[in-house]
């Protein structure tokens, strides 16, 4: 049976403040619902996440502010985080860790500068502190997605995609030394290869 991670619930100590927050990057506004005894529900989604976050009044116990490690993949680490500060969430340079496998809690270990696909971040809080992490992936992991199942969650994430084949593919040509008349086939291989993870076309 699939189980699809659908909400996460972010504790805030006022709805409207993280509701202009979380709007003003960008984030689209599902719902806003008020209930008897002051109970309110307010759901937001990133650009492009199948997944949503809800706040509000009485809908946690959890203190506002501890939510903590809350990550957000993106393809591009740097126009990330041009876009978050454009629209003041203050976040922290691009850095990775030390040990080079996900990263330690906090700040600890964090060494300045990107360090590839999966090992890129950068880190922002809302304005109860709540924490979370931007982690650069561009390609894959085996095994982590479906070959047979090729998705864009935007037009933007295709066009990114989109360049990084392009730049692939000016390789694969200067390495056979003709211009390849099936770049489209190259083109739809690759795609698949990078979201699968598995061996791209050469």
């Amino acid at each position: 049976m699939d189980m699809k991670l659908e909400v996460v619930v972010v504790p805030v100590a006022d709805v409207d403040r993280a509701k202009d927050f979380y709007t003003t990057l960008g984030w689209r506004l599902d719902a806003d619902v008020a209930g008897d005894g002051g109970f309110r529900v307010v759901q937001v989604t990133p650009p492009g996440s199948p997944a949503s976050v809800i706040f509000g009044s009485s809908v946690t116990e959890q203190t506002p502010g501890s939510a903590q490690g809350l990550h957000l993949i993106v393809d591009d680490i740097d126009s990330a985080h041009d876009e978050l500060a454009q629209h003041g969430a203050r976040p922290s340079d691009v850095f990775h860790d030390a040990g080079g496998v996900f990263h330690h809690a906090g700040a600890d270990a964090r060494v300045a500068g990107p360090d590839g696909s999966y090992g890129s971040f950068l880190s922002f809080s809302d304005p109860d502190g709540n924490g979370w992490l931007l982690q650069e992936v561009t390609a894959r992991l085996p095994g982590r997605l479906d070959p047979a199942a090729t998705t864009f969650s935007s037009a933007d994430d295709l066009a990114h995609a989109l360049r990084r084949a392009a730049a692939a593919h000016g390789e694969h040509e200067a390495r056979i030394g003709a211009e390849d008349p099936d770049w489209p086939d190259w083109y739809a291989r690759y795609l698949v290869s990078e979201q699968a993870g598995t061996e791209p076309p050469s």
